[in-house]
């Protein structure tokens, strides 16, 4: 029979050590402190701590020990919400055309999205079918930031001129087997920038999406006269499909509010019927003419959204910490511009794993300083509007792991001595 009394005193010793250390060892990787948390979908909006264990989210309480964690941040101040969803990018850089698909249009995701507190991205429309996968290879898989994407009804992508014209290379069945060989990643189709007056670019783009039961995105406009925007949203989109550019003036295209300031009636009833307006700022296609008088009349957009890329960065887009801003300085409160740049966005591209910060969660966080004071916004046309606020990124955790921090407060002091 076992008798502890037959082992010696020093062992037992050693074993007591070690049982004492397992419980009082650190059980967090980190622990946020402090923070004002905005959690739409768990609907949480107060002072709270967060920690984060293993790249999940482990905890959300009002008040979590210190003791517990190797790194902790003090947040106090500071607005904690869900690693940003932008929902319209263009990320398929590289140098074999002068546009959007695998051209010079194109943006390295990393270097422009930690900065704003953006997690991910999803590109849409830069790849179609065919080159879908040079995309993953040398943008999806050398990627930090979570990039997702809406495959272009044309094959070839977004090469620009004649190859968006050409009807011959918009094919549904194509485009909705490489969705779902891909569903991973891809989480949409995009029709944009066909200036002929059919309406088979869109019914080829929505036939592809119910094939691959993914939504659909439309950059709408360009033939004169305009097809019917009502027809559009009424008639060709399925519900959950998408409107960007909700806010844009373009020739070929009717605005959503009409020349007499008024928003056109059946905008708010599409939005009741479930068409998702998504804001697509990028470098012509937000205007505070549009904006500001349907903000008013009580219409604001599903999901905030940069439409990145190189004419856009630094315009006035700039980056999605600055388009929430203008938001935030318009209609919306801080925890609906959070919500429609997280959680709205997430359940939109049908991802409700992104988004929150629910326990088990993928432990993606951005952290933003709420600033006030006295600050200019500019539209397309270089129009400004002041504001009182503005977001700036202070950190920005992706995967557990801290990808931005602007003033090192998720890192110990160096101390000269």
């Amino acid at each position: 029979m076992f008798n502890i009394r037959h082992i010696p005193l020093t062992i037992i010793t050693c074993i007591c050590l070690l049982l004492a250390g397992s419980v009082n060892a650190q059980e967090f990787d980190m622990v946020i402190q402090g923070g004002h948390v905005i959690d739409p979908k768990n609907n949480i909006d107060g002072i709270m701590d967060v920690a984060i264990n293993d790249g999940k989210i482990a905890q959300v309480a009002a008040k979590i020990s210190a003791n517990k964690a190797k790194t902790v941040v003090d947040a106090s101040g500071l607005v904690v919400t869900p690693g940003i969803l932008d929902i319209h990018t263009h990320n398929f850089h590289g140098v074999t055309g002068h546009s959007l698909s695998d051209g010079f249009q194109g943006l390295p995701t990393d270097g422009f999205t930690f900065r704003a507190g953006v997690t991910t991205v999803v590109d849409v429309g830069s790849s179609g079918w065919k080159n879908f996968p040079t995309f993953k290879s040398q943008t999806i898989d050398r990627s930090k930031t979570r990039v997702l994407v809406f495959l272009n009804i044309v094959g070839v992508g977004m090469k620009g001129g004649a190859h968006e014209q050409d009807l011959n290379d918009m094919d549904a069945k194509l485009t909705a087997i490489t969705a779902k060989r891909y569903s991973d990643y891809v989480v949409g189709v995009k029709v944009a920038h066909y200036g002929g007056p059919e309406w088979e670019p869109v019914e080829r783009s929505v036939k592809a999406g119910t094939l691959a039961n993914i939504p659909v995105m439309v950059d709408f406009g360009g033939v004169e006269p305009e097809l019917s925007l009502e027809t559009l949203l009424m008639e060709k989109l399925r519900p959950g499909d998408i409107l960007t550019h909700a806010f844009a003036h373009v020739k070929g295209r009717v605005p959503i509010v009409n020349e007499n300031g008024k928003l056109e009636p059946f905008i708010q009833e599409a939005q009741k019927r479930g068409i998702v307006f998504d804001v697509g700022h990028g470098g012509g296609s937000f205007l505070y003419e549009q904006a500001v008088p349907a903000m008013k009349q009580g219409f604001k957009p599903n999901t905030i959204s940069t439409d990145l890329h190189t004419g856009s960065m630094n315009g006035g887009m700039k980056d999605m910490a600055n388009v929430m801003s203008k938001f935030l300085n318009m209609e919306m409160s801080l925890p609906e511009v959070i919500a429609s740049s997280t959680w709205i966005s997430a359940q939109v591209i049908k991802r409700p794993d992104l988004g929150h910060l629910t326990v088990g969660a993928e432990a993606d966080l951005a952290i933003f300083q709420l600033q006030k004071g006295d600050f200019g916004f500019i539209d397309v046309r270089k129009m400004k509007m002041k504001g009182s606020q503005k977001l700036v990124c202070e950190l920005t955790i992706r995967n557990g792991q801290v990808v931005y921090d602007l003033n090192g407060i998720a890192s110990p002091v160096w101390d000269a001595k």
